[in-house]
């Protein structure tokens, strides 16, 4: 995930492409939010299940707000994007780490949420939320920058980048809203 982070963002900046820096950020967040949940399964293993509820509940909000802050930096970058009249520039290695990502984050995401249900964590709920929202960043990726490159449609990537902010809104707020019996 720290490749693929640094191949999107990089790729990103050189392309001026909001989805795909917003995919590498979001690889950045779910290294986050993986070595959160590390430390937040370690103190279950460590004290048991009453002791990790205070650190279920730290796990999920963390999550949540990591969550809350890629939809902000979307919002932003995208609002930019399309008030300036100029958008992303074609880019291979993009379009390259996007596809691959893809297959990798329907597995990922898939066994991170039969896991959560297993242990009822909502912490987990919400780093699996975070490769959901991996996955779709890659899927828009995908479609931004091959409809960039087909039809030269500079504004692709800024449209494409907004429709998920409502699942990171979404997924945020149910992370941070969790009920603590849930957890």
């Amino acid at each position: 995930m720290a490749v693929e982070a640094a191949v999107a963002i990089v790729s990103g900046i050189a392309a001026r492409s909001i989805t795909l820096v917003a995919f590498g950020l979001d690889s950045v967040i779910e290294l986050a939010s993986a070595g959160i949940l590390i430390w937040r399964l370690s103190i279950e293993l460590k004290f048991g299940r009453e002791v990790s509820e205070g650190a279920e509940r730290i796990a999920r909000r963390i999550a949540g707000g990591l969550l809350f802050a890629l939809a902000s930096y979307v919002v932003v970058a995208a609002g930019w994007s399309l008030w300036r009249g100029g958008g992303e520039a074609f880019s291979w290695p993009g379009l390259a780490v996007a596809l691959l990502s893809i297959p990798i984050m329907l597995v990922l995401a898939r066994r991170k949420l039969a896991l959560a249900d297993q242990l009822g964590s909502a912490a987990l709920r919400a780093d699996a939320a975070e490769s959901v929202a991996c996955l779709w960043l890659s899927l828009v990726v995908v479609i931004g920058l091959l409809a960039q490159l087909a039809f030269g449609a500079w504004w692709i990537d800024a449209a494409t980048s907004l429709a998920i902010v409502w699942f990171l809104v979404k997924e945020g707020r149910e992370a941070w809203e969790a009920e603590e019996g849930s957890s």
